[in-house]
């Protein structure tokens, strides 16, 4: 079984989007006021409150704080449940950074994780109906406590629904409906490739197939949200002006993103309905987007350059690229038509040659040239020729019973 999510477009009336904005802030209020408790107890008792004991003590807070009877029981619960994801991945974190730090395999510059903490009305942006409590109609979506919304249903559920997400989004509403769903097998296909991303081409395949162009969504509509961004630093704050321009902020990273998510899942299909077996690296993009250190002249004590400025073009399109993003949807897209997909290890893969012997390079050598056996071809060809030889990680591969025989 799979999970899978369809998101539809809501249009609530203007008493419904009170009502739904009344729903957001009070679990808000339950997810701080969770938080609070377990910080407290911490403190004083040494040990926090479990998941259970704050669910149970809903009914008491409901009787104590009269407005919480507006909000559906379970969508109560599961931002508790929530809070308790939350700790759960801080807990993980830390004891991640705890090990690494005592085999001395910690960055210098890397910080113990965060705790949890509380969240404003303005970054708590969604509620959950986890079992029931919702229903899904022709042209609307039931919401208990709040009433059928009207909706873009523009595709039907394609599995067994199991919750529904109401996400406030750029002053938008969508109903995100998670359910499980089969597996849906493609014919046989023994073709494997191997798949190299880059910035100057976003992926070179092993194979003769064409090199997909980088598009470079966030460098087109710069002007664009800079423009917005300075009308937006010229209202004060509180104005209905400066709420009008962060509207048009938002709307300018979301036409951003609309047009990214759309090219990675286009390409990402393709991908899957031509391939058998796909083979990626398993870049850590959040690693090569570190800063670099300072650099400091230790006579003079004057800071030296750094590249600073360098690096954070870079950085910014590595963001742009959403390399990390197009991995995932290969993985989910390929678990779902049986193909078979892995990940490998990045080191070297475009310094070695098809021969064996590694030929070193600077990022503006594009051309391979191998010393040893005269080899020369593109960097990023080759690099995509490697990753195919390479063994999968054995985390990263999915060998999938759904595969046809």
């Amino acid at each position: 079984m799979l999970r899978s999510t369809i998101k539809y477009r809501l249009y609530p009336t203007k008493a419904q989007e009170k009502t739904l904005l009344g729903t957001l802030a009070l679990c808000c209020e339950i997810y701080n006021a969770c938080i609070n408790w377990r910080r407290h107890d911490y403190e004083i008792f040494g040990h926090s409150p479990s998941r259970d004991d704050q669910v149970n003590a809903l009914p008491s807070w409901k009787e104590k704080f009269p407005e919480l009877q507006s909000v559906y029981a379970q969508v109560l619960q599961d931002t508790v449940r929530r809070v308790d994801k939350t700790y759960q991945a801080y807990f993980e974190r830390l004891k991640d950074y705890q090990q690494r730090k005592a085999k001395g395999q910690s960055q210098p510059a890397e910080r113990c994780p965060g705790k949890p903490r509380f969240k404003g009305i303005g970054h708590y942006d969604s509620f959950c109906y986890p079992g029931d409590g919702f229903s899904i109609g022709e042209k609307v979506v039931g919401l208990s406590k709040i009433g059928k919304v009207k909706a873009k249903i523009h595709a039907p559920v394609p599995g067994t629904i199991k919750t529904c997400t109401i996400r406030r989004q750029s002053g938008k509403w969508y109903a995100c409906i998670s359910c499980v769903i089969e597996p849906e097998p493609l014919p046989a296909n023994d073709r494997a490739v191997g798949i190299d991303v880059g910035l100057l081409e976003f992926a070179t395949f092993s194979d003769d197939s064409p090199s997909i162009p980088t598009p470079r969504f966030f460098r087109q509509e710069q002007k664009a949200l800079a423009k917005a961004q300075r009308k937006r630093a010229s209202r004060r704050p509180g104005t209905p002006g400066r709420k009008k321009a962060n509207k048009v902020v938002s709307r300018v990273h979301e036409r951003i993103r609309n047009k990214r998510t759309n090219f990675l899942h286009q390409e990402s299909r393709k991908i899957v309905n031509t391939y058998g077996s796909i083979e990626v690296e398993r870049l850590q993009v959040q690693n090569m987007q570190s800063r670099p250190k300072p650099k400091q002249d230790e006579e003079t004590g004057q800071y030296l350059p750094n590249g600073a400025s360098t690096k954070s073009g870079l950085n910014k399109s590595i963001a742009d690229a959403a390399w990390h993003t197009f991995r995932l949807m290969l993985s989910y897209k390929a678990e779902r038509a049986g193909r078979e997909f892995a990940e490998v290890d990045p080191a070297y893969t475009s310094q070695d040659c098809l021969c064996g012997h590694r030929v070193k390079k600077r990022l503006d050598e594009r051309e391979h040239h191998c010393d040893k056996c005269g080899l020369r071809m593109p960097r990023d060809k080759l690099s995509a020729q490697i990753i195919l030889l390479r063994p999968a990680l054995g985390v990263g591969r999915h060998t999938l019973a759904a595969k046809p025989a």
